[in-house]
């Protein structure tokens, strides 16, 4: 067998350091061998410059909305910036088309090789044809009507069709998922959660100030949000409790969910959390620094996620709420508010916690045999990022 044997300054394995002396081995295809020390790695070593790492693990992504880039204003705060993506997403279908392809490219340049992507529409699933990255598709469901749940759900169930299409065990790969807390009733809860094969899902958790109070108070301005939609919510009582403990009961014993953006997630949520109270089996926080600054909301308390051994992803969320699809860029932002955290704990939330996250660590996320996670090489600055394999 031909090998390719990488040296750099550094190499994170995905959970740890390693000496600089050592050689990572991968076939030609990128199919991990072995980690050996120089001295015993023979010949024809590519060496670089900088952190020699796994691939990323963009753990939330909206790619069907790449058409949206500068389309939505920076800073408009949550209630517009949904308004806006609401009523202006229709554009021309070649547009939309060009634009997944074009985000897709730059996913790839920018060292990502997997995706938890949200889709409303099957516009990915041409795209996603090619294989070019490893995806789950979160096919996301929404209604705040209790009478419109089986109806809304069906609506979703025809979309995962087509992306169940691209798979031979399509629940692997794919889940039907609640949009967020503020947008999904109980009976579109327990049609989702109860989804044969839906193990894995995702929510927009707590991202504004205003969806906590709308969720917990019933007031504030979320109320705008469904005038400008003219849904009547007339209906809606607030169980006045936290506003994690009010959904995540929803959820079963055998499921995995990843809670995004977690802007306001406090101590007393992750207290709850930490009581064991909750049925789900395994909970992951995705940060999304740059879209929150986009809308114009805080980043979350990361300090306080870590502080409760939370187990952190990344993701870039879409380009109607961010300038790029860019791991490094969020992790650029991460340690500009955070510059405490170690290059290594980011690196990891980035490749082996995604990868988890995502339910795809046999194959990505570490330097371990048989993986075929990516290589890429980042600078120690977190400047640059370079696709080596």
């Amino acid at each position: 067998m031909n090998y390719r044997k990488f040296q750099a300054d550094h190499l994170f394995t995905g959970g740890e350091w390693l000496s600089g002396d050592s050689v990572l081995v991968t076939s030609q295809e990128g199919e991990i061998a072995d980690i050996v020390p120089v001295a015993e790695a023979g010949g024809d070593i590519e060496t670089f410059s900088g952190i020699l790492c796994p691939g990323f693990v963009n753990c939330h992504c909206h790619l069907e909305l790449s058409h949206m880039k500068g389309i939505v204003p920076e800073k408009t705060g949550m209630i517009d910036f949904l308004v806006r993506v609401i009523q202006q997403r229709g554009f021309d279908a070649g547009i939309i088309k060009n634009a997944i392809a074009e985000a897709e490219n730059s996913m790839l340049q920018n060292g990502i090789v997997a995706v938890g992507d949200i889709c409303n529409t099957a516009n990915t699933v041409e795209q996603k044809k090619a294989g070019r990255l490893l995806y789950h598709n979160f096919i996301e469901t929404m209604g705040f009507i209790e009478s419109t749940a089986a109806q809304r759900f069906e609506a979703s169930r025809a979309v995962y069709e087509q992306f169940a299409r691209l798979y031979r065990t399509p629940v692997e790969s794919n889940s039907i998922v609640p949009h967020a807390p503020y947008s999904v009733s109980p009976a579109l809860f327990q049609l989702i959660t109860r989804f044969p094969g839906n193990h894995l899902l995702t929510i927009h958790n707590q991202e504004s100030a205003a969806e906590r109070e709308f969720i917990e108070k019933g007031s504030g301005d979320f109320h705008r949000l469904y005038q400008a939609l003219n849904v009547d919510i007339s209906f809606y009582k607030p169980r006045e409790e936290q506003s994690l403990k009010t959904y995540l009961s929803h959820f079963l014993p055998n499921q995995s969910l990843i809670l995004v953006h977690n802007v306001t997630t406090n101590k007393e949520d992750l207290e709850v959390i930490a009581s064991g109270q909750l049925p789900i089996a395994n909970l992951f926080f995705c940060v999304c620094a740059n879209a929150n600054i986009y809308i114009g909301n805080p980043l979350p308390d990361i300090d306080l996620l870590r502080q409760y051994k939370a187990a952190i992803t990344v993701g870039t969320d879409s380009l109607a709420s961010n300038h790029q699809l860019s791991i490094l860029a969020e992790l650029q932002t991460i340690h500009q508010y955070f510059p405490h955290i170690e290059t290594g704990e980011l690196l990891q939330w980035a490749t082996l916690n995604g990868a988890q996250a995502l339910q795809l660590d046999d194959v990505l996320g570490s330097f371990e045999p048989g993986k075929k996670p990516g290589i890429i090489i980042v600078d120690e600055d977190f400047s640059q990022v370079k696709r080596l394999l």
